[in-house]
């Protein structure tokens, strides 16, 4: 069974995979996602947001006054709470599916990658670069309390974020969060 097809239980901090009894997003990551959005979002441009999950990171990709905010989601139940949240931004375009098997001609400055359950992470070095455009800044989840470059961009550097996250099964980071910083 795919993510998408799993039941989700949404509460006040977070949301749970039902199948995998894992949390999806915890609000704990509030920082990471203010300062991913402040990085993706420098030229005020337009910015690609893959996965939508509490909405935090869209929240503040929306404080920073961008051009256009494309968001992909692929759970329906997440689908649904975005398109709400949606309802009164004109600047936001929803893209309901696989973000790796989507046909995307568009552009952007700024990119940000935040899913669950993905089997197709391998291919987002190629997918990010096919629609970059020159100067894009590309940051991405990163699961470790360490510099970890998973798709072997050519080219990072890290911001140290202090974190305290809550209790949960999905990640052992303690204090710190590294954020990618990739400039393609």
């Amino acid at each position: 069974m795919a993510f998408k097809d799993n039941i989700l239980i949404f509460e006040d901090r977070k949301i749970v995979d039902t199948e995998s009894n894992m949390e999806v997003m915890m609000t704990w990551e509030t920082p990471i996602m203010e300062k991913s959005a402040e990085y993706i979002c420098q030229s005020k441009g337009d910015v690609l947001e893959i996965g939508f999950g509490m909405g935090i990171c869209a929240d503040y990709i929306q404080a920073q006054g961008v051009n256009s905010h494309t968001i992909i989601e692929i759970h329906p139940q997440i689908l649904e709470k975005l398109n709400a949240w949606a309802s009164d931004k004109s600047n936001v375009t929803i893209i309901e599916g696989d973000w790796s098997s989507l046909s995307i001609s568009d552009k952007y400055d700024g990119i940000f990658l935040d899913t669950f359950g993905d089997d197709n992470l391998s291919s987002f070095k190629g997918f990010a670069v096919a629609r970059a455009n020159s100067g894009c800044k590309v940051t991405y989840w990163n699961n470790f309390e360490r510099e970890y470059n998973p798709y072997n961009f050519d080219s990072v550097s890290y911001e140290q974020i202090s974190i305290s996250p809550d209790s949960n099964v999905y990640t052992e980071m303690q204090d710190n969060y590294y954020m990618p910083k990739v400039v393609l």
